[in-house]
């Protein structure tokens, strides 16, 4: 028994396909390689992402409304492309795997974003300010930009995934350290964000945005050879399957058998000794969605057949995963609000920062893009500060060892948000007010402080801290176990909608406020401009989904997973 326990019982093995030793592989031991992987790359993302926007509108000559819009079709690409990594992952490849192949994808997309900043020829030629971008120029700067799309839609579902995989699910005291993994390794993400956010950016500005690129490329190359150093320590769950052939195996099933009344009692149900499923553990049958547990009756007919094809005849687990994935969806869609309140950090907080007054003193000037280290700061603050101060005060009063579920976590996140939101518009209206006070409709800079948007940011960064890490523990927890790239996939594509939610709208009030020949709420000229409408647009949506979240989060159903892997 010793022996056995020396290994993990969750079905993880070593890149020699080996069982994995729990005093050799795993855990905090592997962990630091994952988080540095993920510190590199977010220092690369974010390095890019932060100030695209102005480098849009700056070298590309681009326009307020199509430099925002295309910004948010990119970001939401970005967090799209994370389906087929997840279905890769899940299905054939394998977390590590995928992890490595799409790096290297990403860093040539870098590269080329480099190049495309720096080498005469591929770079934009620009007089006395105007830069003259050909079709062939930005065509090979957006082929940089999806190629970093699809990059990142290999990274992003299965590092936090795979670095929650370093930590047993049936040792207790591994799992325990698991819990604290969620936070930090958002932490980690934060840090190379703040980096990004404050040096890069000024870089970008100031020196150019060549040398601005290029340091991310090359922190990008970093995070490649730190994820291979780790590979001798990294347990590595072996992929389940074509998991779209067993969702749809159970909606084929339950349609065949229409007419057919599941049982009221669960055990008639069809179920194997062992789990047919690899890398997977058993779930237990629950109640509700009872439609899909036709799949799992076996008739007579089926009976006299002998084996039976798994489209007329599902086992519970399968069925069970069906209806987990259901039952995710509803707390699901509720992100797509919260994601499009936080893309604006990356347009319009950003347009709203350029008509301010950015001097610090003599010479020296806050990039409106780099006021997103706040965000930042808020992240780094609040995520000890939860883990350690927050979580043991909830204890006492909600009797749960993490302190909120991670539903509660996530509602309160979608309530701040409300905040930052409103936080937004008020400085809009009150900057707007200055503007219309002293007619100052032509200046660039309005003589007020663009550090009067530090609440907005410092908000969604505490509305970050417990949604965003709440999702990620939430869709790994809840996820079946062979499924779990592809319901972190599932969580970023809140993202991507949000996202595209938000060119939708600015293209919907666009389209809707310059009727008559008037300016609209977003013109290039913001002075003359209503962005605090736009603002007050998401602050409504923001109460309504806040709303039906409480009414979703309460009738949620757990999943209930019993056994050891296979």
């Amino acid at each position: 028994m010793a022996d056995i326990d020396v290994y993990t019982k969750d079905g993880t093995m070593t890149i020699c396909k080996k069982p994995c030793d729990k005093e050799k592989t795993g855990t905090w031991k592997a962990c630091p390689f994952i988080l540095g992987n993920e510190f590199c790359e977010r220092l690369a993302y974010y390095g890019m992402s932060t100030n695209l926007v102005n480098y849009l509108q700056k070298q590309f000559n681009q326009g307020n409304a199509t430099a925002a819009k295309n910004v948010s079709n990119w970001s939401g690409t970005c967090y799209v492309t994370p389906l087929l990594g997840a279905f890769l992952a899940d299905s054939y490849l394998g977390r590590y795997a995928v992890i490595a192949i799409f790096s290297v994808i990403y860093f040539i997309g870098m590269t080329l974003l480099t190049f495309s900043a720096l080498l005469p020829g591929l770079k934009p030629s620009c007089d006395k300010g105007v830069c003259h971008p050909s079709s062939y120029q930005t065509s090979i700067c957006f082929l940089a930009l999806y190629l970093i799309a699809l990059g990142t839609g290999g990274i992003k579902p299965c590092v936090s995934s795979f670095g929650a995989d370093q930590f047993d699910d049936t040792d207790e005291s591994e799992k325990k350290r698991k819990g604290s993994y969620f936070n930090w390794f958002y932490f980690s993400i934060n840090v190379g964000a703040l980096i990004a956010s404050s040096v890069l950016v000024w870089v970008q500005m100031n020196v150019g945005w060549g040398v601005g690129f290029g340091i991310p490329a090359i922190a990008m190359g970093i995070a490649v050879v730190t994820f291979f150093s780790g590979t001798a320590l990294f347990r590595l769950q072996r992929p389940g399957g074509n998991f779209l052939s067993r969702i749809l195996q159970v909606f084929t099933a339950s349609f065949k058998k229409l007419k057919v009344k599941a049982p009221s009692d669960p055990t008639h149900l069809y179920e194997t000794t062992e789990t047919v499923i690899q890398g997977s553990r058993k779930l237990e049958h629950t109640k509700g969605l009872s439609f899909f547990d036709k799949a799992a009756v076996n008739t007579q007919l089926e009976g006299d057949k002998g084996p039976v094809s798994a489209w007329r005849l599902c086992t519970i687990t399968q069925v069970e995963e069906v209806k987990a994935i259901v039952r995710m969806l509803p707390i699901w869609a509720t992100g797509i609000i919260f994601s499009a309140v936080y893309g604006q950090m990356s347009t319009m907080y950003v347009l709203q920062g350029n008509t301010m007054d950015p001097h610090l003193g003599k010479g020296f000037k806050i990039p409106s893009a780099s006021l997103s280290i706040f965000d930042t700061i808020s992240v780094i603050i609040w995520v000890p500060l939860y883990d350690r101060i927050i979580v043991p005060v909830a204890r006492k009063y909600t009797k749960n060892d993490v302190g909120f579920t991670t539903l509660q976590r996530m509602g309160i996140g979608l309530f701040i948000s409300i905040f930052a939101m409103l936080a937004a518009g008020i400085l809009e209206v009150v900057r707007l007010r200055m503007v219309r006070t002293h007619n100052y409709y032509a200046l660039e800079y309005v003589p007020m402080s663009i550090l009067w948007q530090i609440p907005q940011y410092f908000l969604i960064g505490c509305a970050e801290v417990f949604t965003f890490i709440g999702q990620n523990e939430f869709f790994y927890q809840e996820a079946p176990d062979a499924m779990r790239s592809f319901c972190s996939a599932l969580n970023l594509t809140t993202v991507a909608l949000g996202n595209y939610l938000s060119a939708l709208l600015v293209t919907i009030v666009t389209n809707i406020s310059t009727k008559k020949g008037q300016l609209g709420w977003i013109p290039d000229n913001l002075n003359r401009g209503h962005i605090d409408y736009f603002y007050w647009v998401l602050v409504v949506l923001s109460v309504v989904n806040f709303i039906g979240y409480l009414f979703i989060s309460k009738t949620y159903t757990y999943k209930k997973a019993r056994g050891t892997v296979n």
